[in-house]
């Protein structure tokens, strides 16, 4: 995958973390308040993902 691939990805899976963190808290269901904050921290790290793979280029 490539850079933009893995910051769209990561965008992706920052928003879907963040609704479901915020809908885990509004109904205090703290399973899906743990899985959002799990897909934030997933973006987290597509999102450097795909910072080292621009500054590296997309060949790695």
């Amino acid at each position: 995958m490539g850079e933009m691939t893995d910051k769209l990805k990561a965008a992706a899976n920052k928003t879907a973390g963040s609704v479901k963190d915020a809908v885990g808290d509004m109904t205090d269901n703290e399973r899906l308040q743990a899985e959002g904050k799990a897909q934030k921290a997933k973006g987290d790290v597509q999102d450097v993902t795909g910072t080292v793979k621009g500054k590296l280029g997309n060949d790695i």
